[in-house]
């Protein structure tokens, strides 16, 4: 039977904090954790670090933990914790094709354009809290780290979701972090760009939802 106490924890992407999420919360009771980097200006640390922030700020378990964009990378590496029972990995990085500024700055305009406005522009606003040095310092500290690679001894199902219109997380590189995992999936949203939470809560409230009451075979 599905575990009804599990409860989702939101980790906002890069720059992005707790108005990233609004829309998707009011439709579906989850918390929401800030981390340097992601919603929190100041230093950041390294990418195992942020994951020991986050484990110390979830509280109890069971917990099925849902990244955006670079969070994802962030969560993945919490995802052996005996408290999470799932991932959802909405538009994971980071591609290995996208480590160069000049190509990563060619595809985030491509996405950009093909955003959902005037949602989208909340975004700007979370930046400018967060601040350029913690995106820059993050960006650093996780685009090196292979979450495909790291996805293949996790446990616990994963849900990796993309847009259609995603060209930070192009379907190949979304269908690659999918299949890593023992237990994963990749669903598409039609439409959709990357910043999935802000632009298609509903669709989104949906599939955390799903996940929360999934469980690995013979669990």
């Amino acid at each position: 039977m599905p575990n009804p106490a599990t409860r989702p924890v939101l980790v906002p992407g890069l720059g992005l904090d707790g108005r990233s999420s609004a829309r998707l919360r009011e439709l579906l009771p989850a918390d929401v954790i800030l981390l340097p980097g992601m919603g929190l200006p100041g230093p950041v640390p390294s990418l195992e670090e942020l994951a020991v922030l986050l484990r110390d700020r979830l509280g109890g378990g069971p917990v099925l933990l849902v990244g955006h964009s670079q969070s994802c990378q962030v969560v993945a590496a919490l995802a052996g914790d005996p408290c999470v029972t799932g991932l959802v990995l909405l538009g994971p990085t980071t591609d290995p094709r996208l480590r160069s500024a000049a190509r990563l700055v060619r595809r985030w305009l491509a996405t950009a354009v093909r955003e959902r406005w005037p949602h989208a522009l909340l975004a700007l606003p979370q930046w400018l809290h967060t601040g350029p040095r913690a995106m820059r310092q993050l960006w650093a500290v996780a685009s090196p780290d292979r979450i495909d690679v790291r996805l293949r001894t996790v446990g616990v199902p994963v849900t990796v979701v993309r847009g259609t219109r995603d060209r930070l997380c192009a379907h190949d590189w979304a269908a690659a972090v999918a299949a890593a995992a023992p237990s994963g999936r990749l669903v598409e949203l039609p439409g959709a760009a990357h910043l999935t939470p802000m632009t298609h809560p509903g669709e989104v409230a949906a599939l955390v939802r799903e996940a929360a009451a999934q469980q690995l075979p013979g669990a």
